[in-house]
């Protein structure tokens, strides 16, 4: 039998993403994701519980987030788990999960109007209007993983 490893998130990001270049001119990019939760406590008060995630994106979808997302993009991310295990300076016992994105979707709204955009893949700046956020294309690289994820230790990122 085998697992499922998949993982849905709908967020805001924490800071701008940040990319880095690996051999072959392979790009990976990373960011903080906050998923916030809201509910009622017994007492019926509105708490709400934010979670932190680190998305990791590769090659396209890397490309993709450098050029049009940014601190406080509401996105949305399909992806699955991945937990990188490494030794640092000190030979210290490390680990990381992460979730490594394959499908990106990107909810923010236009300044101008109540309208949600996705941009081109085909390297314009045109921005395609959609009435909602189910009316956006998907953005991803499904089936290709490089198997690279999960070898990188975090020293070697620059970020």
């Amino acid at each position: 039998m085998r697992g499922v490893n998949k993982v849905t998130l709908i967020g805001n990001l924490g800071k701008d993403p940040e990319i880095q270049y690996l051999e072959g001119n392979i790009a990976v990019a990373k960011f903080p994701l906050a998923t916030t939760e809201s509910f009622k406590d017994r007492s019926g008060q509105m708490l709400s519980q934010t979670e932190w995630h680190t998305v990791v994106l590769w090659r396209g979808l890397a490309e993709l987030a450098l050029r049009f997302l940014h601190k406080g993009s509401l996105v949305y991310i399909e992806g699955r788990l991945r937990t990188r295990h490494w030794e640092d300076k000190e030979h210290n016992k490390r680990s990381a999960t992460e979730v490594v994105g394959e499908n990106l979707v990107m909810l923010d709204k236009r300044k101008d109007s109540d309208t949600y955009v996705a941009p081109s893949l085909d390297g314009t700046n045109n921005l395609s209007q959609f009435p909602s956020p189910d009316s956006l294309p998907e953005y991803g690289e499904e089936g290709k993983s490089d198997g690279m994820s999960s070898t990188i230790p975090d020293e070697n990122l620059p970020f």
